[in-house]
């Protein structure tokens, strides 16, 4: 087994996981197996109970784990499928040092730092290495591994001793280290800075470790001058110095490492016989999303609008769709509670920016989230959408805010809510889940991969999945569509074309007659792939551009069913340019 270790220095959020996801990439498309570990060195035992203004999303797992937002970059750019224990935190491994020194498996030692704590880091990552992740048994070849935070903090100290440790125990020849580090421009003469990556380097070699790689950011291309004086001061040789300047689109990145030999350097390190890599798919992607100029306009009403982070997968997905759809995604980040009467009695202008921006926008999407604040306009902006024939997806809360919101304006339950914010509502739309937990927050929702049944293959949502019986989608969810109200709902249009295996929990609904107004108890987002966009973000995406109806036709399924349909072509074109080649002028 190789490793592939990423740190970082200086300051935070340089893009350590772009970093390591592009490494990823190309140790892939060189024939190679790989897999990813992610080190968040806060105590929190995952990412389930943390605000996502303070962290970014909280990112689900097939297996329900509740992660960093990294492992999606992971599953995005290598096509992975990971695991929550590929998400160490210090929460989990004192968690198992203390399970085990309860138990008495250390056999009376005085339990430590190190070795126990180091070890135990270092048996973590040895095992989740070798857990298959791309779909078959065969074990990863490459490990890359994400060392969070900044080199220096306190609470990254055990993870440093333990990578120390772990160059030693696996081999010099099986073990890279790329550090990560900024190059600031200071002054009005534009000079460009070595010093805080030298003091960042130092503090890494001091902890023991010496750095084969260095992926230098910088807003603009470095100086020959100063990588020269990098590699002299940083001790690396001046071949494994890496530019990583600003790019138009992050999937640009693996393609600059791979012009600057990032690939052969890792290579030679780990004693690994170069191959080129393929990254034909990858280059047309990264590039035609920078020659498409037709755009196709979204307003995303959600409540944590403060930080892009917080919906990133969200983000990532209508990306992946609308570079399928030969559209340029212009999206309109709008902030729930800005829609609502409350806000125009206090600020009129930003209620009335709010609503220009939901009536400018070709298609509307209402993400998860959980409370009670911005829900009353996330229903304004469904109700909006349902009665002008908006393309609409809502996904978790967005699609309950769409129950809701058909509950009072076309059934006149004019009280009807949820519970989660009205737990006396006399008519209850939305009701907690009775596995749930009152009292305990982390893990204990409806997590993970879970089936969906559809009732009807003559559904929008069916024909976009390509008339499949069921789909396999990942869930974060304590309340749900109250089946009692069910059948009232769907006499009035509101259809359940989803349901689970038991028919009792309502997955997916469509509003009849309306051109695309799909809502999900799921989150599809997390799914998502460049090469394979999620069907029910493709289907807003199509809508919003008017393609919809050639995507979703019956001959259009069964091209996209047959072997045609799964060629190179379809994946260095477009979908729709596909179907257009196979589906027969005449019909």
């Amino acid at each position: 087994m190789k490793y592939v270790v990423v740190s970082g220095g200086v300051v935070s959020g340089l893009g350590k996981g772009v970093t390591a996801s592009s490494v990823g990439v190309l140790l892939r498309a060189s024939g190679l197996r790989v897999t990813s570990v992610k080190i968040d060195p806060y105590i929190n035992i995952d990412a389930g109970t943390m605000s996502p203004f303070e962290h970014g999303e909280t990112y689900v797992l097939d297996d329900g784990g509740e992660s960093d937002l990294d492992l999606g970059n992971y599953e995005r750019f290598v096509d992975v499928s990971l695991t929550r224990d590929h998400n160490i935190t210090t929460g989990k491994v004192y968690q198992s040092v203390i399970s085990k020194e309860r138990e008495g498996k250390y056999l009376g030692k005085t339990v430590q730092v190190v070795p126990h704590i180091t070890d135990e880091i270092q048996d973590w990552i040895e095992r989740v290495a070798h857990v298959p992740v791309d779909g078959t048994d065969g074990v990863p070849d490459v490990c890359v591994i994400e060392l969070g935070g900044t080199v220096g903090d306190i609470e990254s100290m055990p993870f440093i001793e333990a990578l120390r440790q772990f160059q030693f125990r696996v081999g010099s020849d099986n073990f890279c280290l790329i550090h990560v580090s900024l190059v600031p421009v200071v002054g009005a003469v534009g000079e460009q800075k070595t010093k805080p990556t030298q003091h960042s380097v130092q503090a890494l070699r001091s902890a023991g470790l010496s750095p084969h790689l260095l992926a230098c950011r910088s807003k603009l291309p470095l100086e020959q001058s100063v990588m020269d004086k990098l590699a002299l001061f940083c001790h690396v040789n001046p071949k494994c110095i890496i530019n990583l300047c600003d790019v138009s689109n992050i999937w640009h990145v693996p393609l600059v490492m791979h012009e600057q030999h990032a690939l052969e350097s890792i290579m030679n390190q780990l004693k690994i016989p170069f191959k080129e890599p393929d990254l034909e798919q990858w280059a047309y992607r990264a590039n035609k999303w920078d020659v498409i100029d037709t755009p196709v306009t979204i307003a995303l009403v959600g409540k944590y609008t403060g930080l892009g982070d917080s919906y990133l997968s969200v983000t990532k997905a209508l990306l992946h769709s609308t570079i399928a759809c030969d559209r340029k995604l212009n999206l309109l980040w709008i902030e729930a509670s800005d829609l609502e009467d409350e806000t125009k009695s206090e600020d009129v202008a930003k209620y009335d920016a709010a609503w220009a921006s939901v009536k400018a926008a070709e298609g509307i999407l209402v993400p998860g989230g959980f409370g009670g604040r911005g829900v009353e306009g996330k229903m304004l902006a469904a109700r909006y959408a349902r009665e002008n024939k908006v393309p609409y997806l809502g996904i978790c809360l967005g699609m309950q805010s769409m129950v809701i919101e058909f509950a009072r304006n076309v059934l006149g339950l004019s009280d009807a809510h949820s519970t989660e914010m009205e737990p006396e509502t006399k008519n209850p739309a939305v009701i907690f889940m009775p596995e749930g937990s009152k009292t305990h927050m982390g893990g204990t929702m409806r997590l993970g991969s879970r089936r969906t049944i559809f009732q009807t293959q003559d559904c929008i949502a069916a024909r976009l999945y390509g008339g499949v019986p069921y789909v396999d989608e990942r869930h974060r969810h304590r309340y749900e569509v109250n089946p009692d109200m069910v059948p009232q709902l769907e006499a009035a249009g509101l259809k359940f074309v989803g349901k689970d295996d038991s028919e009792t929990r309502m997955e997916v609904c469509e509003v009849d007659g309306h051109p695309f107004m799909v809502g999900c108890q799921y989150h599809p987002e997390f799914k998502s792939r460049p090469g394979r966009p999620s069907p029910p973000f493709m289907g807003l995406i199509l809508a919003a551009s008017g393609q919809l109806s050639e995507y979703t036709s019956e001959e259009a399924i069964a091209v996209r069913k047959s072997v045609a349909y799964n060629t190179h072509d379809a994946v260095m074109t477009s979908p729709l340019k596909v179907l257009r080649q196979n589906v027969s002028p005449s019909k």
